[in-house]
């Protein structure tokens, strides 16, 4: 790969090294100089341009980012994004925990500084749709016998990246009771591990209380595993101190054994594991009875993974088992609301906007909003559904026309509503009290229409993936099929462009004066298309698309 500044005829076959503004559009870097590139650049003037030649054997920076990722995916784990200027993602097939062979990262990372990969942190927890790695190209393209070793690499550490499906496990809880425990602990304790389980795929049995002592204890567990339980987990009413305690004691008499005393997890340290036959039995420690983060979730999240949870595994926890939040550590899940200690925000914060003042004018006497889907969820409801479930924070409803009934069909949803008083002047005006209602720390926004109730959580959430100021990723839009739809996503530094908007025009006229900025992502469903204007267009889709 040869690097340089060029005279411009003498630049045809070569790769645009850099942006370079022509009349009204942006020719982006990496554009290849054919010669209606050539002809373009010299009507706008230029007679010298930095570009790349690439060399026998090169391989093109997005080919050789499509390559890599696809080889570190698997069609039931991992998908990876198309290419954009020498980046592709990968995510989340399913929900999981995530593995990362960090030998193998190492490795791949130190082949040669052409190529880098970053993921998130091994046995971290995700969601189907969620972004688990980045991996791009530094220069333009890639000498052919780089791109060798990292295929046989890769080849060679099957399984780089991997999300460990959660089993369906059915869990049995038991919790014991003295007279000094009150309710409210075993109440609590109940809703944290339901929570627990439920977040891990799991299904919790009907919860059984005995009193503190090993012998009925070692009859609820009996009885639960033959109920079906998978796992049995043991709340005592009183802390566990050692093998031969209460609790474990009735492990044993249930025909189980005591593997392990003990975790390198704080909070958490007081937890028992045993195991009758191929069932773990664990004795929960106090901390269990918060929702707060403890060692109670590491060891589920390797448990209903597949992950074993023997002496090695739970040595290896305590390297990050300082979950404590100390006087000299800051909480790392409630910052501060200034000054020192404050909390770092891993990703940029991007909002939400639905659009629900209209006054449906092409619907006659209706208020499409509130149309009954199948199954009688009104219209917003079942879109507001969808965007609370993505991973945008905060939701913001901009109401208007029927304000009350819209706020009703809503009721109960996680959001904050926004009244338009001007909505009758059309969509800007809704735009405009959405936008200035954003708070401060919001880098970005999907603008989502209400009447759209088919896009689903896993559009929004890859909007929000492919956000990258960085990158020069700052409008997101999906395509499908080669037209352009909604959500689109437009951050911060577009706001006032969206404040200055006026009348029934939406935000797309503005998309024509930042093509630099825009970032297309193609979609599998055709719902970015489809919105119901009309009562025929209603019928249409309640025929052709809600019934499916």
């Amino acid at each position: 790969m040869i690097f340089g500044r060029v005279a411009l005829a003498q630049a045809q076959g070569a790769i645009l090294a850099h942006n370079l503004k022509v009349s009204d559009r942006v020719l982006r870097k990496g554009a290849l100089v054919d010669a209606a590139v050539q002809a373009m650049l010299a009507q706008a003037g230029y007679t010298q341009v930095t570009v790349v030649t690439l060399e026998p054997g090169d391989v093109p920076e997005g080919e050789a980012a499509s390559r890599l990722g696809a080889a570190l995916c698997t069609p039931d784990n991992l998908r990876c994004s198309e290419d954009v200027h020498g980046r592709v993602n990968l995510f989340a097939v399913h929900d999981g925990l995530l593995r990362v062979d960090g030998a193998g990262i190492g490795a791949l990372n130190q082949i040669d500084e052409a190529i880098t990969l970053a993921t998130l942190a091994d046995r971290q927890i995700v969601k189907a749709g969620d972004m688990v790695a980045t991996l791009k190209i530094i220069p333009f393209a890639v000498a052919g016998a780089i791109m060798a070793r990292a295929d046989a690499l890769i080849s060679a550490h099957s399984g780089m990246l991997a999300v460990r499906r959660f089993a369906p496990l059915r869990v049995g809880l038991i919790l014991s009771t003295l007279p000094q425990l009150k309710q409210a602990a075993i109440t609590h304790t109940i809703a944290a591990t339901q929570a627990r389980v439920a977040a891990h795929g799991g299904v919790m049995l009907p919860p059984v209380q005995t009193t503190h002592e090993s012998a009925p204890m070692a009859a609820a567990i009996t009885g639960l595993l033959a109920a079906g339980a998978d796992m049995i987990l043991i709340s005592g009413a009183s802390a566990v101190t050692d093998r031969a305690d209460v609790a474990p004691a009735a492990i044993i008499q249930a025909g189980g054994e005591i593997t392990h005393f003990g975790l390198p997890v704080d909070p958490g340290n007081l937890m028992c594991f045993g195991q009758i036959g191929q069932h773990p039995a664990i004795v929960l420690p106090g901390c269990a009875r918060s929702p707060a983060l403890n060692g109670i979730d590491w060891v589920l999240d390797r448990i209903f993974a597949g992950d074993p949870v023997d002496g090695p595994a739970i040595a290896g926890m305590g390297v990050g088992g300082l979950l404590k939040e100390i006087e000299t550590r800051p909480a790392p899940r409630t910052a501060k609301a200034s000054g020192f200690g404050k909390a770092p925000r891993a990703i940029p914060l991007v909002a939400a906007l639905v659009l629900a003042a209209g006054r449906s004018t092409r619907m006659g006497e209706t208020n499409k909003l509130l149309a009954a889907m199948p199954g009688g969820v009104p219209m917003i409801r079942q879109t507001v559904t969808h965007v609370t479930a993505s991973r945008a924070r905060p939701v913001l409803v901009v109401t208007g026309h029927q304000d009350g009934a819209v706020r009703t069909a809503l009721d109960g949803c996680q959001v904050r509503f926004i009244h338009a008083a001007g909505y009758a002047e059309g969509l800007a005006a809704s735009l405009r009290e959405g936008i200035n209602a954003l708070s401060a720390d919001v880098a970005a926004a999907v603008i989502c229409l209400g009447d759209m109730p088919l896009v689903t959580a896993l559009v929004i959430d890859r909007l929000i993936a492919a956000f990258d100021p960085a990158e020069g990723r700052e409008i997101i839009l999906p395509r499908f099929d080669g037209q352009r739809g909604n959500p689109v996503l437009w951050g911060r530094r577009f706001f006032p462009a969206l404040l200055a908007l006026r009348g029934d025009a939406g935000a797309r006229q503005i998309l024509h004066h930042h093509m630099e900025f825009v970032a297309e992502m193609a979609v599998d469903e055709e719902a970015v298309l489809v919105d119901f204007d009309t009562p025929e267009a209603l019928r249409a889709g309640q025929d052709q698309y809600l019934t499916k």
